[in-house]
């Protein structure tokens, strides 16, 4: 984004499909992950919060946004700009946007979602930032096109609030590590073991690594993860 961010948005799905309760501690869980790994690479942030249905890592850190796809339950983020949900705001943010990354007779597309209780629509919104882009840039030849645009600037308004991106960044999904129960996987140095491990976290199990050692029947090769930092085989001779 031409203008910088000072939010990246998180967004998940199955979650969402959970009773209030596991619903909250599912959500506790994510973000306790989010900031784990944050902390970890030493990416800066100032906070993390959550509504209903979202979670906002606040920072304007870059490496922010290639963290947070991995941490497992993240289906995607988007850094943003963020400002009032009044319409004016909204559509004075989505004009200097704009104007940033769009270039001379290119196209583009308002996508917007509301969320919360308003004296608007989405559809209001779209053609309110609509026209304040075709205004700001008329002299430029840039127009509208629904279908297949050039550019697409996403506008998701919330209570308070409103959130301008044009990046959607693909996670990983699933439900968060450590929601389900511990499990062990054996690693017997073939590619199956690792896949069915990482499949499994990604239900959120936590995994427990055992390889066994079947020299002299097998080589080298077969230990070669031992050693790293994200987990401490167990070996039985």
């Amino acid at each position: 984004m031409g203008t910088g961010f000072d939010v990246v948005i998180v967004r998940y799905d199955e979650i969402a499909l959970k009773s209030q309760y596991v619903r909250n501690r599912y959500e506790r869980t994510l973000i306790n992950n989010l900031r784990m790994l944050l902390d970890k690479s030493g990416a800066r942030y100032t906070g993390i919060t959550r509504e209903r249905g979202r979670i906002f890592v606040h920072t304007m850190d870059e490496r922010v946004i290639g963290l947070m796809p991995r941490v497992f339950g993240v289906v995607s983020v988007s850094p943003a700009l963020t400002t009032s949900s009044r319409l004016v705001d909204v559509s004075g943010l989505a004009a200097r946007l704009a104007s940033a990354f769009i270039g001379d007779g290119e196209s583009f597309a308002i996508r917007s979602r509301r969320a919360g209780s308003h004296s608007f629509t989405s559809r209001d919104v779209a053609v309110q930032c609509g026209d304040a882009i075709l205004e700001e840039m008329r002299e430029r030849g840039v127009y509208v096109d629904l279908t297949s645009p050039d550019h697409e600037i996403h506008v998701e308004v919330r209570e308070g609030s409103a959130y301008l991106y044009t990046k959607i960044v693909q996670g990983t999904g699933g439900l968060p590590l450590g929601t389900q129960g511990k499990m062990i996987a054996l690693l017997s140095g073939g590619i199956d073991s690792p896949v069915a491990a990482w499949l499994m976290m990604k239900r959120g199990c936590r995994i427990v690594f055992l390889h066994c050692n079947n020299q002299p029947f097998s080589d080298e090769n077969t230990q070669s993860l031992r050693g790293t930092e994200w987990w401490e085989p167990k070996s039985i001779s």
